[in-house]
């Protein structure tokens, strides 16, 4: 199995506060500091699963850039897209006592992925290209995200889209989102449930929709099926959608269950 995941790649600050946040003074918690990004962590959770992977990402010139993509690297990851000046963008995500979390983001250059980066080269014998919907709310990534499902057609393999963000998607306005999503054209869409009833009908043969605890539910043409939460530890539920996609994608929806299960039980995102 050789997935693509085309998206970003962004510096990951994750927080787990151990007390409500009280203005004016110091609030105390855990942070773990690393590679992320939606379409990063799909693609490292797809190779800790055994499969062929690469990102196909626009990658900042600058220190904190070199530092992710090695770390990439040295989780098997394959690099594509190309390299520009500015600054690597930066997630933080906030978990708090009650089990709410928050994300707070800054792109940076991700969204510069350009067509011209896309090379034919890269998506040969590609399975599957995982397209993040953020990819989709600002040229030229959306063009880039488009030029690289053609390509992966044309080389027999499958598109599969996640959502990504209620929020994302608001901000750029639902109208154009929807149309970028029905563009792509996706085989398979990956949502949370307000995500799939905010995204419409894309002609997606498959749904995985996304249900956090109570586990995620396929609705495909030969029927709907409801798969549980594996019992885990839950320390942290940053990327566990994105580890849901990527077992999804390599291995159906027992592998799937077993990813999502295995990233809640530590903090971060990344396997």
């Amino acid at each position: 199995m050789y997935v693509c995941a085309l998206g970003d790649l962004l510096l990951d600050v994750v927080v787990r506060l151990d007390e409500p946040i009280v203005p004016d003074t110091d609030t105390y918690g855990r942070t773990l500091v690393g590679a992320g990004g939606q379409a990063a962590n799909v693609a490292a959770w797809a190779a800790a699963l055994g499969a062929r992977a690469r990102l196909i990402a626009a990658l900042a010139r600058d220190p904190a850039g070199k530092i992710l993509a090695e770390e990439l690297r040295d989780r098997r990851v394959e690099l594509a897209g190309g390299v520009v000046e500015g600054r690597t963008g930066t997630v933080v995500s906030i978990a708090t006592p009650d089990g709410r979390r928050t994300m707070l983001a800054d792109r940076g250059v991700a969204p510069e992925l350009s067509a011209g980066m896309i090379r034919q080269a890269d998506l040969a014998g590609c399975d599957v290209l995982h397209v993040t919907g953020y990819s989709l709310t600002a040229e030229p990534a959306r063009a880039a995200a488009l030029a690289a499902a053609d390509l992966a057609r044309r080389a027999g393999g499958r598109v599969s889209l996640d959502v990504s963000s209620v929020g994302a998607a608001k901000r750029v306005g639902l109208d154009t989102f929807r149309r970028a999503c029905a563009e792509l054209g996706p085989d398979i869409a990956f949502a949370t449930e307000p995500e799939r009833e905010l995204a419409g009908e894309l002609g997606a043969s498959t749904w995985v929709v996304k249900r956090g605890a109570q586990g995620f539910v396929v609705e495909e043409p030969a029927g709907r099926s409801e798969h549980p939460a594996l019992a885990s530890d839950v320390v942290d539920a940053t990327g566990a959608g994105d580890a849901l996609a990527a077992g999804y994608l390599v291995g159906g929806p027992a592998l799937a269950a077993e990813a999502a299960a295995r990233c809640v039980s530590r903090m971060g995102a990344m396997p």
